[in-house]
């Protein structure tokens, strides 16, 4: 039995690889993609899911989503990802059509119209999941998990103390954190953890079809904001969150009661974890702290070997 996933992202390199190692591995069944803005706009988002679905080979629902956070203003992330947000290699036009529903619509169909529970990946701003669970709450009961990419009990990435995605809309984190559906947090802790190094981007290069080729190079381009930073590789963030999914026991959690700041002065976004259970709350999220890295690799390699 397949597990049916929805995956909820913004591409993004690591969410593209993400999308890949989803739709590559057969022990999960990509139900439908839906997009948010985050790494880029919400038309860059959603056409670069398609076209590398349409290049991979790959014609599944996909679904554009939220334009901007529920209350804020957009951050993105040219920096990391460039202008289109998927800088790199040169992709052609996608070649199948996207669905004519909303994200919204789309993730309330695919749970309301399966006979198994759900399980939710975002690997990008949580906007179109928290308007999910706003606008229908007993859909709760139908979703299995929420396995995110996002957060961290180390500090941040782009402020001292937020991790990106849930910087950029920390409302809808603090909807989904607090939803009562149980969450697993893939946050920097585990991701920054997950690297790839230049050598197993060659050996990806190596296995020599099109789409290992094409992540090859949006790792080129992705490795070259990481430099600054003094990484020896470069952090697989998303595609942690979906091998999670596929075999648990490739990581090391723990729970965790956890909570969104959305009124700090310079805390706005962190993911405040309750590591010493000073407040005696109920542990709300499962947190990722380790990974085998090397069974990771693994994993990806045999994922862009199926793509011959």
């Amino acid at each position: 039995m397949r597990k049916p996933v929805i995956i909820d992202c913004d591409p993004g390199h690591d969410d593209a690889i993400a999308l890949l190692l989803a739709f590559a591995n057969d022990k999960l069944d990509v139900k439908a993609v839906t997009t948010v803005a985050g790494n880029q706009t919400i038309e860059k988002t959603f056409n670069n899911a398609l076209k590398v679905l349409s290049f991979a080979g790959i014609n599944t629902v996909v679904s554009k989503g939220a334009e901007k956070p529920l209350l804020r203003d957009l951050i993105t992330a040219p920096e990391v990802h460039g202008d289109s947000g998927l800088d790199g290699p040169e992709l052609p036009p996608p070649n199948f059509k996207p669905s004519s529903k909303n994200a919204v619509e789309t993730i309330m169909e695919v749970i309301n119209e399966s006979n198994e529970k759900i399980t939710i990946i975002p690997t990008g701003p949580l906007t179109n999941i928290a308007t999910v669970l706003l606008s229908n709450p007993e859909i709760k009961a139908k979703i299995e998990r929420i396995v995110l990419m996002g957060g961290s009990m180390i500090g941040g990435n782009w402020t001292p103390a937020a991790e990106f995605n849930i910087l950029v809309d920390p409302e809808a984190a603090s909807i989904v954190f607090n939803s009562g559906v149980p969450i697993t947090m893939c946050g920097l802790d585990v991701t920054h953890k997950a690297q790839i190094y230049k050598e197993e981007v060659e050996e990806i290069r190596n296995i020599g079809n099109k789409v290992a080729i094409m992540v090859a190079e949006l790792l080129d381009f992705y490795g070259k904001f990481h430099e600054r930073f003094g990484f020896k590789g470069m952090p697989l963030h998303d595609p942690v969150a979906v091998a999670y999914v596929i075999d648990p026991t490739i990581v090391t959690t723990q729970s965790f009661y956890v909570e969104i700041e959305i009124k700090g002065e310079f805390t706005n976004g962190c993911t405040v974890v309750d590591y010493y259970d000073v407040l005696k709350k109920p542990k709300n999220v499962e947190v990722v702290l380790d990974i085998d890295r090397e069974r990771f690799i693994k994993m990806l390699y045999d994922a862009m070997r199926k793509y011959n």
